[in-house]
């Protein structure tokens, strides 16, 4: 999990790096997916020490769930942008989306994670 969480990490930095570019350097909530990447990168590092793996893995999760909440909304949007109704802002829309898809596969493989060290105890 420990590699999973830094991988998704440095996806979500560069997201956001990619977002604010692509949004032409105007809007600072282009980087939240950036500022998620960072506290991952933080708790796939952390997480190599053995006392704090478990801890660490834990408050990853966590963040996964947050970031889901907070993209979900996205959803209606991608749903506009894939039947072709025009949307405000697509570039956010497609961020919003792909953070919402790593972070939930990153949340289900957390759990899985979860319930196979419970079954090997």
């Amino acid at each position: 999990m420990q590699n999973l969480t830094l991988s998704l990490g440095i996806l979500l930095v560069i997201l956001g790096g990619a977002s604010y570019l692509g949004t032409g350097q105007e809007s600072i909530t282009a980087l939240i997916p950036s500022f998620f990447g960072i506290l991952f990168i933080l708790f796939g590092i952390l997480s190599k020490q053995e006392k704090l793996r478990k801890h660490m893995i834990h408050a990853a999760a966590g963040l996964a769930l947050l970031g889901i909440l907070g993209t979900a909304r996205a959803i209606p949007g991608f749903i506009d942008v894939i039947s072709g109704t025009p949307v405000e802002r697509p570039l956010a829309i497609y961020a919003q989306t792909a953070m919402l898809v790593m972070c939930a596969g990153y949340l289900i493989r957390a759990v899985q994670s979860f319930i196979d060290a419970r079954k090997a105890k």
